[in-house]
């Protein structure tokens, strides 16, 4: 289709653009028509009708990125804007990623995530119970991006069996199963796994493999955090890719990168590793994040088995003297194939971001341990016991070789790793990674304009038709016309974060214009409060 003989007033065209199409093809000049929520036709539209004209000179026209791995289950509940992300083009968003999902849910499972405060959560009513209760609400309240949800197998787990450790019964199994089938059913797009925390750290393989056939037999995806990514990343990245072969699923690994100082260069053998998969017909791809440290919650930087049995147990471990100095033992020198995330890090590079006491948020451990007299280890252990293991942490832990070797590799795509934040309201507490304001920018900026890391059409392909491609999201991810109008508009020159880990709410520049669904959400660079998201589900063919 095209502008030839349509005579109608189109809902927008954006003009003089230079259009990166999301492909990986070279860039082309053209205008784009957006006709209710679609794009109706690309080329010359000087002589159409529109009933709005965005002038895009300058900048550069691509399809709305997709952030294949992100956190917001709760914080779209929270506040649907989602301005953190869609302010860096950010159109539809994975949730559900690392094993954890809002559903399934019991009330034992919302009242913790609510007591936390988890995702902002402080105080609200959370009151679904299953995957499709929680995909409706989120169409009732609204929301800026759309939504592609996957459902945490850690989560699953935990409804059916609590913090137990090891196999499932076979009724368990039965039920988890169904509880996935009833997931997918619902609309998400697969399961994934968070398998170096609690829960999911207690699943074996085979658990796993029954769960991720029921995924495949939906044609749908196993997104796995896998077991370790520090001494054990080979080992682990190979389950992942056996899990894939053995359930005949499509694999992502999550956030692909090698943990701790010690591990620099390993990225050489866990590419080669994807790459002899791909050749064997395993379907595998990953995602990663631009930066160089991590974000997760204190507890998991202690061994699986101190989180055994849930909350209370927990806290009765960690005031028990005995019981800490096992756990120093293990952090320090691991336990079966378990590895802490201590190793190669230390407790200096280690930042506490987010805590009930604000006055030891932006520190170190080993900074918050001097202060109070203490080691490094007594001083993570007391602050997870005073603060009901609530802490959450940013770790310096990743080469630059190996980040920029592993965002070379044409299998990867770009994932936040992040919920959606805001500058003010629940959603802008403590000092969260930056990466939740500036992943997708910072590729842009740093990796593309500054660094040369990638091409512009390389990276928009990373972040757009790759992960709408893994996804099954078949009518997003291009600039066609006939497919979804979902479309970011940026300065190819000034396009950057502002977000540092000091200060971490700070807004991407460069971004003018956002559209989702034929709605303009960003407009010259402000949100409209447009929530013209919408809820996707994966449809079968």
């Amino acid at each position: 289709m095209n502008s030839q003989g349509m005579t109608h007033v189109l809902s927008i065209i954006i003009e003089n653009g230079l259009i990166v199409d999301g492909s990986g093809n070279p860039w082309y000049l053209a205008d784009v028509g957006v006709q209710g929520d679609r794009i109706a036709c690309i080329g010359d539209l000087k002589h159409m009708k529109a009933q709005r004209r965005i002038d895009a000179q300058g900048q550069v026209v691509a399809p709305g990125f997709i952030d294949i791995h992100t956190h917001s289950d709760l914080p779209l509940v929270v506040d649907g804007r989602a301005e953190s992300h869609i302010r860096q083009g950010v159109t539809t968003s994975v949730t559900g990623n690392c094993g954890t999902s809002a559903a399934p849910a019991t009330e034992d499972t919302l009242g913790l995530m609510e007591g936390m405060g988890v995702g902002g959560a402080q105080g609200m009513n959370l009151a679904w119970r299953t995957p499709g209760e929680y995909l409706k609400l989120l169409e009732k309240t609204g929301v800026s991006t759309n939504v592609a949800a996957l459902v945490g197998h850690g989560t699953v787990r935990n409804c059916v069996m609590g913090y137990r450790a090891g196999k499932p019964t076979g009724e368990e199994l039965a039920r988890m199963k169904d509880v996935v089938a009833q997931a997918m059913e619902a609309g998400c797009f697969g399961m994934s796994t968070g398998l170096v925390y609690t829960p999911g750290v207690y699943a074996g393989t085979d658990e796993i493999v029954e769960l991720a056939s029921v995924v495949a037999g939906y044609d749908g995806l196993y997104a796995t955090h896998i077991r370790g990514e520090n001494d054990t990343v080979m080992d682990a990245l190979q389950e992942g890719l056996s899990i894939g072969r053995r359930a005949g699923v499509r694999v992502q690994v999550s956030h692909l990168k090698a943990m701790g100082r010690h591990m620099w260069g390993k990225s050489l053998d866990m590419l080669a590793a994807i790459d002899e998969a791909r050749a064997e017909g395993i379907d595998v791809t990953f995602d990663q994040y631009p930066y160089t440290a991590s974000a997760t919650g204190l507890s998991a930087v202690l061994p699986p088995w101190a989180q055994e049995g849930g909350k209370d147990e927990f806290m009765r471990r960690l005031g028990d003297s005995d019981t800490r100095a096992r756990m120093r033992e293990d952090i320090l020198n691991g336990t079966g194939d378990w590895v802490s995330m201590h190793k190669g890090v230390g407790w200096e590079n280690i930042l506490i971001t987010q805590c009930p006491a604000p006055s030891v948020e932006g520190k170190s451990v080993a900074q918050i341990a001097a202060e109070q007299g203490k080691d490094g280890f007594d001083a993570c252990f007391d602050l997870l016991l005073k603060f009901q293991g609530s802490p959450r942490i940013v770790y310096f832990t990743i080469g630059d070789e190996d980040l920029e070797r592993i965002m070379r590799h044409p299998a990867g795509m770009i994932g936040s790793d992040s919920g959606a934040s805001h500058l003010e309201g629940p959603l802008a507490a403590g000092k969260p990674h930056p990466r939740g304001f500036g992943t997708f920018v910072r590729v842009l900026g740093r990796y593309v304009r500054e660094k040369g890391v990638l091409t512009l059409e390389e990276a928009v392909r990373r972040m757009t038709s790759a992960p709408a491609q893994k996804l099954r999201l078949l009518d997003r991810g291009l600039l066609r016309p006939g497919m979804k109008a979902d479309i970011a508009v940026f300065d190819p020159d000034t396009v950057i974060d502002t977000a540092t880990y000091e200060n971490p709410h700070s807004y991407a520049t460069g971004v003018s214009t956002v559209v989702v669904n034929g709605q303009v959400v960003i407009d010259q660079g402000e949100h409209t409060g447009a929530l013209a998201g919408e809820v996707l589900r994966l449809r079968e063919c």
